[in-house]
């Protein structure tokens, strides 16, 4: 989705035209399309932490690349099948390398899905090559996400990490509009005015590790978070599902206290007068953001 792209959108908004021009777009992930690549079907060329664009901005299809490259499948998008490789040789291909934020920002979001998740198939095959028991090279599993040492049994799936997003509020003085936190992050895109987040520890829940990353970083308390929706994400590192969160503060009054090796700043704002320096449109944090903003405004 643009980043100049009006009103509030989630990731299951599909007012875009699918792959075929018929109807809202869906992406379905695949482990398995039972038949070769087709000349048709939808090629993703990854080269590190870039993905292949044709001249048109779009994904090419697997007939406008070169013949002999190993493709595996990632999913459907609206019913055709896509592929993804590694690139052997970047420079010999066609078209323009982007990474996943500058694709995600011009392309629908379920486009933006499947060349996170080819980000992620691929970056993982080319990393996990080798069994960690027995040292054996390993083999993909037909029909599944997963890779087995041949000599051991030993079978490793694609893994998946869950960071929480928590859009944290407390009501208008006076009267006023109700102000949501914001917080500037010591890492990453440093000038953006952000939510709080942080990756969900083995053994919690996505409600616990909310409220301990609220507390970590900012040092409040809040009451028990509302699950609002959830969003892959290919810029925190291949594999990472976002799950976005709204919750209020539990004293009003509480003024936030930053964990400076996480954050610079944290400050609440009025709903109706935030910052231009907001995250991107097409990503769950701006989602959270803008809903918490039409909802306190009323």
């Amino acid at each position: 989705m643009s980043p100049g792209g009006a009103g509030t959108r989630t990731p299951h908004d599909a007012d875009e035209p699918g792959a075929t021009g018929a109807g809202p777009a869906r992406f379905l992930p695949a482990a398995d399309h039972g038949r070769p690549p087709h000349p048709d079907d939808l090629a993703l060329a990854v080269a590190g932490r870039k993905l292949l664009a044709g001249a048109d901005g779009r994904l090419p299809r697997v007939g406008e690349l070169p013949a002999g490259i190993d493709w595996v499948p990632v999913g459907t998008l609206d019913g055709v099948p896509a592929w993804a490789a590694e690139a052997a040789d970047p420079e010999a291909l066609p078209g323009r390398w982007r990474g996943w934020r500058s694709l995600a920002a011009d392309l629908p979001e379920p486009h933006a899905a499947l060349a996170g998740r080819a980000l992620a198939v691929v970056t993982w095959r080319r990393t996990h090559r080798w069994c960690g028991a027995c040292r054996t090279e390993l083999t993909d599993v037909p029909g599944e996400t997963a890779r087995r040492c041949p000599a051991c049994g030993l079978t490793g799936f694609l893994p998946l990490s869950v960071a929480v997003l928590v859009a944290i509020t407390r009501p208008g003085r006076a009267g006023g509009p109700d102000e949501l936190l914001l917080v500037r992050h010591a890492y990453g895109p440093t000038e953006l005015w952000a939510l709080v987040a942080g990756f969900v520890e083995a053994g919690e829940s996505l409600e616990a590790a909310a409220g301990r990353e609220v507390a970590e970083e900012v040092g409040l308390a809040i009451g028990r978070p509302t699950y609002v929706d959830s969003q892959p994400w290919a810029m925190s590192g291949p594999g990472t599902l976002l799950a976005g969160f709204t919750a209020t503060v539990a004293d009003p009054s509480a003024e936030p206290v930053v964990d400076p090796k996480e954050l610079t700043e944290a400050r609440w704002f009025p709903v109706d007068a935030l910052p231009a320096e907001l995250p991107p449109a097409y990503s769950l944090s701006r989602w959270l953001v803008d809903a918490a903003a039409a909802t306190g405004s009323r």
